[in-house]
């Protein structure tokens, strides 16, 4: 194979092991030489350890153990607790770790697109007896249940199903190798293309932890509880609880995702020692040779390019030995260069994993090319006298060794060998350098999500400890990652910010929503009077989605209107007055409003927020009709224009906002004063000529209703826009009206619009004259299933009115916040995280 045809690329790890949580942890305790097996006093040994092995003159109390190996996450796998309480624990920390090797690799398996596949293992299963000795809650399940919760058959399988993966799930065994024969088997199947990407790993968790042993004479487990692999001293291992899971992808597949990539994996070898030693425990020079030359000659690679090997290690007197004979014998057929590789063993810090120890080892060997670091094999002091290193390839690291990186590939090697004879060795390559990443997104959202409130809060405290160690610039990188790598869970909470500081600062007071439905939200476009001089102007350079759209709509228009809208929207430094002056006359503020909100909705739409229905306020309707097709954007332009040409045309009058109910105002309403639009059911607008309103105003004062004179140039929705309907139906001539592929409400009946509505230049004619009735659009919307409504123009003032209606009391967002705020970037990005954390 030529150099392992591209690699198998190490995406994603996670680990739990004796005195590490986490692989940060790990990494930590391997770096500062750390042993993590625990010594038991007598208080600390289980109540199942027998009383004649507790006095027993030999026995040996101390093991690795794991925390929490009695706690699973069972809400998130959707396992009911009886269920949970008789799987064997093995199986649900495996679980977890295939969903935080997930995590870590950046996928959210309900997006990926490509197929994932399961390759697993683990030990002995102790836990079976426990369960056994409850036949009380075997019988409330049944045996078969209990069957399938415990057997060995079924960890690959379980996580498929529990985690909604379709690849390969195959179940494997080979004792102590099992975990380093899943990952061959894995890289296999990636590299035959049977999976994009592929979960391997194994665990072992003792049951109970808290117990010890009594060595045999000449038997596997050490004499006092430390592993001590090549040194003279070593006289076996402790057999503890832990286990890992890597994720894996097609190198090519990994560079082109831009996943981070912490090691190459460039050829395996897997072998059998066959019926030639001399029993079937023992291990064979020639079979771990054997499996080591297949795994060099399956990298393309010679033996002097190897410059650290993860031993098996188990650090007794007869296999060390024979494993540094197997490894030199397999080097000596491409170099005879003496003492050039560095040699180690994690068992020397919490002792043999067995199922879990081969993937123990390639993710120390994968931090130790990522971080260009040789942890420490502790306790060697003086070598096993059977071994003379001096003659081999070979020399035991015995304390941190720096391998930074070179003009030749770092590399290393990595075995596991079982009892049985099954051998298993990878060979595993530092990961291409990256080019360096151009600046992302500013500001960042940082989303985050759980299945209840206290765990919500326990990781934004997480992730805020773990940004103080982070770089300034990688806080976009971070947002993306929670964003795009992360399954969305019930209760969510995202904080916007521009700097690490602030970000945590903000992760430190959440504000936690519990998202009823994951519906679509309602887009609301708002009408004259949320137009102003520099609106979204500061879209215009961050958002290039946003910045087309518009440059789009105001070139068409300024040619219809022979001005330069642009110019008009985003005036010059000083000049934002006179714009703000000219953009009160419709036939202006139309146009411009359109391109904003038509604009502002792309990018939405760009984002994968695509609206179940829409509102449209007088003009907004137009955004909202382009928007699900009824004409294309040119047309839309077209029609805009002409309206507000012909509205532009016709008399000057007035408009008044009040607050009263439509009841109230009708029987008040005086001849030559109408009703304009009803917003809310308190507030209302009326149009006439300026003296018909200025009186009816002295009206309302004695009626002590709150009333305010509104900033426009005619009478809208008024019979003084009577004349403009015949001109702006001749607009419709040669224009094609398609039926809505998107649901939208008319603002003149308030209900969702029909086919024969949105089709006809009448209905269109009829909008323009009719009075606005978005309240009546907003309570019918509040009967759909709707996650949030959210205001696509320059301004708030709909979505305040929205929030008058009960159902959207805290489901109604801005986004952008008006003249008022012009921080238009990070108001965008708030309105983004506020739709994402309802749903």
């Amino acid at each position: 194979m030529n150099n392992a045809i591209d690699g198998i690329a190490i995406v994603g790890m996670a680990g739990r092991f004796p005195g590490a949580r986490s692989i940060d942890e790990y990494w930590s305790n391997l770096v500062a030489g750390r042993e993590s097996i625990t010594h038991f006093d007598a208080s600390q040994l289980s109540p199942s350890v027998p009383a004649e092995l507790r006095t027993h003159p030999r026995y040996v109390a101390a093991r690795g153990t794991l925390d929490d190996a009695d706690r699973f996450d069972a809400g998130v796998f959707d396992i009911p607790a009886r269920e949970a309480l008789l799987t064997d624990p093995q199986q649900r920390i495996f679980l977890e770790l295939c969903w935080n090797a997930l995590e870590h690799a950046a996928i959210d398996t309900r997006r990926f697109k490509g197929s994932i596949g399961v390759y697993a293992g683990v030990s002995n299963n102790s836990y079976r007896k426990l369960v056994e000795a409850r036949p009380d809650l075997v019988a409330a399940s049944g045996e078969f249940v209990a069957m399938l919760a415990n057997e060995k058959d079924y960890v690959a399988t379980r996580v498929a199903h529990r985690i909604g993966l379709h690849g390969p799930a195959i179940s494997l065994y080979t004792a102590c190798s099992t975990s380093l024969v899943a990952i061959a088997q894995a890289w296999y199947a990636l590299m035959s293309w049977q999976c994009d990407v592929a979960l391997a790993g194994g665990i072992n968790i003792v049951v109970p932890q808290e117990t010890g042993y009594v060595p045999v004479d000449g038997g596997m487990e050490s004499s006092d509880g430390h592993c001590r692999p090549f040194d003279a001293k070593a006289d076996g291992t402790v057999f503890s609880s832990g286990g890992g899971v890597i994720a894996m992808k097609r190198l090519a597949d990994a560079i082109n995702d831009g996943d981070t990539i912490w090691a190459v994996i460039r050829g395996v070898g897997v072998n059998n020692d066959g019926a030639d030693k001399a029993s079937f425990s023992a291990p064979s020079v020639r079979g771990q040779a054997d499996a080591i030359g297949l795994a060099l000659s399956c990298a393309g690679v010679t033996a002097d390019s190897i410059g650290y090997i993860e031993a098996h290690g188990t650090g007794t007197h007869l296999g060390d030995p024979i494993e540094v004979e197997a490894l030199t014998r397999a080097f000596r057929t491409s170099t005879s260069e003496s003492q050039f590789c560095w040699l180690g063993s994690v068992k020397s810090n919490f002792g043999h994993l067995v199922a879990g120890s081969g993937v123990a080892g390639v993710i120390k060997a994968a931090l130790a090319l990522h971080h260009g670091k040789i942890p420490p094999t502790l306790h060697f002091e003086h070598p096993n006298p059977e071994i003379d290193f001096a003659k081999t390839p070979f020399k035991v690291a015995n304390r941190l060794i720096a391998w930074p990186r070179s003009s030749r590939p770092r590399r290393a090697g990595v075995s596991s060998f079982g009892v049985g004879g099954t051998n298993a060795h990878i060979i595993i390559e530092e990961a291409p350098q990256r080019a360096a990443a151009k600046p992302g997104r500013l500001p960042a959202i940082i989303a985050l999500s759980a299945c209840d409130e206290p765990a919500l809060r326990r990781r934004a405290a997480q992730l805020a400890t773990a940004l103080t160690h982070t770089d300034a610039t990688e806080l976009p990188d971070v947002a993306w990652t929670l964003a795009d790598g992360r399954r969305a869970m019930p209760v969510r909470a995202a904080v916007v910010a521009e700097t690490i500081p602030a970000a945590i600062d903000a992760l430190r007071d959440i504000k936690p929503i519990v998202v009823d439905n994951a519906s679509a939200p309602i887009f609301l476009f708002p009408g004259q009077g949320a137009q102003h001089a520099n609106m979204a102007r500061g879209l215009i350079d961050s958002e290039p989605v946003f910045a087309a759209a518009f440059d789009r709509c105001c070139a068409m228009a300024s040619d219809l209107l022979g001005v330069d809208l642009r110019a008009l929207i985003m005036p010059a430094p000083g000049a934002e007055e006179e714009s703000n002056r000219t953009l009160t006359e419709t036939r202006y503020a139309q146009p411009a409003l359109f391109a904003v909100e038509y604009a502002l909705a792309q990018c939405w739409l760009s984002w994968g927020v695509k609206p179940q229905a829409m509102i449209g306020h007088s003009i907004g309707e137009f955004a909202a009709a382009c928007i699900a097709g009824v004409f294309t954007v040119d047309d839309a332009i077209r029609l805009v224009v002409a309206r507000g040409a012909a509205m532009h045309a016709q008399p000057r009058g007035t408009m008044l906002a009040l607050r009263a109910s439509e009841d109230e105002v009708k029987k008040i309403l005086p001849h030559g004063v109408e009703l304009a639009a009803v917003n809310a059911p308190r507030a209302l607008v009326v149009g006439g000529t300026a003296e018909r309103v200025d009186a009816f105003a002295r009206t309302l004062v004695t009626a002590e209703i709150a009333h305010i004179n509104l900033r426009t140039s005619h009478a809208f929705h008024s019979a003084s826009m009577d004349p403009a309907l015949s001109i702006f139906r001749k607009a419709f001539d040669g224009i094609h009206l398609n039926a809505p592929t998107v649901p939208f409400y008319s603002c003149v009946s308030g209900k969702p619009i029909t086919d024969a509505e949105a089709t006809s230049p009448d209905y269109w004619c009829k909008q323009l004259r009719m009075p606005v009735r978005f309240a009546d659009a907003v309570r019918h919307a509040a009967t759909s299933n709707a996650c949030a409504l959210i205001e696509v123009g320059p301004g708030q003032a709909l979505s305040k009115l929205a929030r008058g209606v009960p159902a959207w009391s805290t489901r109604a967002l801005s986004s952008l916040r008006g003249e008022s705020d012009p921080r238009d970037t990070e108001n965008l990005a708030e309105a983004v995280a506020g739709v994402w954390c309802r749903g």
